[in-house]
């Protein structure tokens, strides 16, 4: 693919981005595939995916309760638990409002480890990284945002949200449509969204704007992205995932290039000349 170049033009000192099919075929890479990234909150889903073999598993199960009380699993992976930003404290009743919160997820890591009896990142290592041959992702600090990877190792994972082996597809389906839906919020970097569709732990595009994906990315594209410059994201309809890395930390300069570069994927994939 000709269009995996525009990355040549992003203001960064390093970046690595791949396209691959939900059958696993690489269709593009530039940039070292094999470099070690810090993800940031590209490290959100791939907690999420280990609480969904934990679910599958019978650790826990999605109303398991967890977090403030009256929360959920399904509360702390969807966004809803009402925990704040950062800080251990409800700031409101779960269920009533989209709170992106990263003590949310750390809440939910803390769940999985009481109920496994096995610390998060280990069972994560067994559940996800060691199956799919992550071999070089680790997850360092917080289950939101601590973790590191490479592009090979999330294009692994890009193909398992498209073709799944470790958890039943229509488990994926569930975690990738919207959940307690009709919920405004702010999606971090981008400002009040109405509504602020999210699964479980994965946003999802819906008709959000502005938006980090491309404006010809379909509704249905789930993903996330992350404070380090990092993104992930599958389109359904499109039949395929994107992968980028970069050692620059978020801010305007990605707002303006990621969108085009995406539009630019998807145009290639249909063939169409932009």
């Amino acid at each position: 693919m000709q269009s995996v170049r525009e990355i040549e033009q992003w203001p960064v000192d390093n970046a690595a981005t791949a396209v691959v099919t939900a059958a696993g075929d690489v269709l593009g890479t530039y940039g070292d595939p094999t470099k070690v990234y810090r993800l940031a909150s590209v490290t959100k889903p791939l907690t999420a995916y280990a609480a969904l073999i934990a679910i599958e598993e019978g650790v826990v199960e999605l109303d398991t309760p967890a977090g403030p009380e009256g929360s959920t699993i399904r509360h702390l992976l969807a966004h809803t638990s009402g925990l704040a930003f950062t800080e251990h404290k409800p700031m409101a009743a779960p269920g009533n409002r989209r709170l992106y919160s990263n003590a949310g997820f750390e809440q939910l890591a803390d769940a999985l480890t009481e109920h496994s009896g096995i610390p998060f990142a280990d069972y994560q290592a067994e559940a996800l990284f060691q199956p799919l041959g992550m071999k070089s992702t680790k997850l360092t600090g917080s289950p939101a945002s601590g973790a590191e990877s490479t592009v090979d190792d999330l294009v692994a994972f890009a193909a398992e949200l498209q073709a799944p082996k470790l958890i039943a597809a229509e488990t994926v389906r569930e975690a990738t449509s919207v959940v307690f839906p009709g919920l405004s919020g702010v999606l971090p970097g981008f400002g009040h969204q109405k509504p602020n569709d999210w699964g479980l732990g994965f946003e999802i595009r819906d008709h959000k704007s502005p938006h980090w994906t491309g404006s010809s990315s379909s509704p249905r594209t789930f993903g996330h992205f992350g404070q380090s410059g990092t993104f992930l994201w599958v389109d359904p309809d499109a039949g395929a995932a994107c992968v980028a890395l970069t050692d620059r930390a978020f801010g305007p300069w990605a707002a303006e290039v990621w969108p085009p570069y995406t539009d630019a994927v998807l145009a290639e994939l249909r063939g169409v000349t932009p």
